[in-house]
Order: structure tokens, then sequence, then C-alpha cells
């Protein structure tokens, strides 16, 4: 079994489009592979918002909380579609 480390995600400077990118890879997140983190239903970790990076070989789990906080509505990054 692999151990699986946190990481934390960060907001692409200069996008159109809130983009958020892998902490580990810097690839970027899918918004499809977004999930709040309600009762730490997901995974257990303190964090309310958690992206899957789905990259070849990585595979990381971010924490997104605070890359969220440096976007205007967050709540709109949800409603966009991939």
């Amino acid at each position: 079994m692999t151990e699986q480390h946190q990481f934390t995600a960060i907001l692409a400077k200069g996008s159109a489009v809130p983009t958020l990118l892998c902490g580990h890879c810097r690839s970027i997140l899918s918004r499809s592979r977004i999930f709040r983190n309600k009762g730490n239903q997901h995974q257990d970790m303190e964090c309310k918002t958690i992206g899957l990076c789905s990259a070849d070989d990585c595979g990381a789990v971010n924490c997104c909380d605070e890359a969220l906080a440096g976007v205007d509505n967050p709540e709109h990054l949800f409603s966009i579609a991939s």
C-alpha cells in the first residue's frame, strides 16, 4: 500500500477562469475532481475542499481551502463545467 501525502493547491495567476493547480506536480486540477469535504467524508483531513490530481504518476490529494480564499466567488468555481 502506498502512503498518501497531502499537498496544498495553488491558484493559477493571470487565469481568466479561476484555475487550481496541484501543489505537488503543478498540473491543473479538474473541477470534476474537486470535492467538498463535509464531515471528512472524502478524506480524513482538516480541509473543507479537496482536489484530487489526475495527472499520470501523481494522484496527490490537495487541500484547496487556501487557494479558494483567493477567488472572489469560490461558489462560482463549482458551477463552471470542466
